[in-house]
């Protein structure tokens, strides 16, 4: 099986934000980035905070990807049971931390082309799941992820992004 392994140089890359940056805690992130999401053909949340914080919004994600962990520790109890809402077909994937299988991105293409919201729990590390999520994502689509310690940040999908992140996936390192 292929993996796409983050190399160093393309670490200090990807902690700069793929995306509008909405500074600060939670809910007032969600507020801040409400005129995309009300605009959104498709809702992905990245992230157990991320999702938590949209949930609690009342905000419904399309697809939601998690793996029980923030800033490397255990999701919070109650951020736990909050992304564990009905409505939502649970898929289980295992993915490495610093990598991203070609079961991963499997799985995140054929869930964006489907119908119905999706959870996607992450046995490892979900933190580079933005990258093919923007890839497949249909345009319009606003994609959520954590800016840690800063906040939020919102991506909408365009020809533009998308081509940004394919080049971005292209400089990975391919394992077999």
């Amino acid at each position: 099986m292929k993996v796409l392994v983050l190399p160093e140089e393309l670490r200090s890359v990807l902690k700069e934000p793929l995306g509008r940056l909405c500074r600060g805690m939670g809910l007032e992130c969600v507020q801040a980035m409400a005129p995309e999401l009300e605009a959104a053909t498709k809702i992905i949340a990245v992230g157990d905070v991320t999702a938590y914080y949209l949930l609690e919004a009342g905000i419904l994600p399309d697809v939601v990807i998690i793996d029980h962990k923030t800033k490397r520790a255990s999701t919070p109890e109650h951020v736990k049971q909050s992304n564990q809402r009905d409505g939502y077909k649970t898929i289980e994937v295992k993915n490495p931390a610093a990598t991203l299988t070609r079961e991963f991105i499997d799985l995140i293409k054929s869930t964006l082309q489907g119908e119905g919201k999706t959870r996607i729990i992450v046995d490892g590390e979900e933190d580079l799941a933005t990258l093919p999520v923007i890839m497949y994502a249909p345009l319009g689509a606003a994609v959520v992820y954590g800016q840690p310690n800063e906040g939020s940040v919102v991506v909408m999908v365009t020809p533009e992004k998308k081509e940004e992140i394919k080049n971005l996936m292209n400089k990975m390192i391919v394992e077999e």
